[in-house]
């Protein structure tokens, strides 16, 4: 009867330990397609923990899965401390040069954006500033018509807003007073 080993042998754990060390390089590789998002678009303190939350999680279907392909199921703590330190080296060594290169060329990108774009942007620039100037303007011209008169119509000219005896009748006022009198004896007033 042949028996399964049911342990890894020191030689196959030292293997292990040497792929989980260059799946940390990988893994690496992968922080740096967050971070160079980061550069490409700023982001608030908020989506960089969101970002770090879902690379903790895709962290962690990797680990599994590793587990389960290569190792037979079993975790052990030295496959974390090998893909650490393929992930420490790689973000001191080739990480730093490949983050450097795309703020180079991000930078870069931006300066030629820069000059191609200058002439359109002095364009919106006195275009702004003139429709600044314009709706400041428009503003203090509204405030100053509020304030005068003469664009409401004459209250006296109204029907509701008739005037007798020098009293200021209006709709409501009416209705109060006529609530005490019998309705035949109210009379029907002719518009002016």
């Amino acid at each position: 009867m042949n028996v399964p080993e049911t342990f890894f042998s020191t030689s196959e754990e030292i293997f292990l330990f040497g792929i989980s060390c260059l799946f940390g390089v990988i893994i690496g590789v992968c922080y740096d397609v967050f971070r160079t998002a980061r550069i490409l678009f700023p982001h608030n303190t908020v989506l960089v923990v969101i970002e770090d939350v879902v690379f903790m999680a895709g962290y962690a279907v990797f680990l599994s899965s590793f587990a389960t392909v290569c190792a037979r199921g079993e975790l052990r703590f030295y496959y974390i401390v090998g893909n650490a330190i393929g992930f420490i080296v790689y973000f001191f060594t080739l990480g730093s040069v490949v983050i450097g290169t795309m703020k180079k060329i991000y930078f870069f990108v931006i300066k030629i954006l820069g000059i191609i774009f200058r002439p359109f942007r002095s364009v919106y620039v006195n275009l702004q500033e003139k429709a600044d100037k314009f709706v400041g303007s428009s503003k203090n011209s509204v405030k100053r018509n509020k304030k005068s008169s003469f664009l409401l119509l004459n209250p006296t000219r109204l029907l509701y807003n008739r005037k007798e005896n020098k009293k200021r009748k209006n709709v409501n006022s009416v209705a109060e007073k006529d609530k005490g009198k019998d309705k035949s004896k109210i009379k029907a007033k002719k518009p002016v």
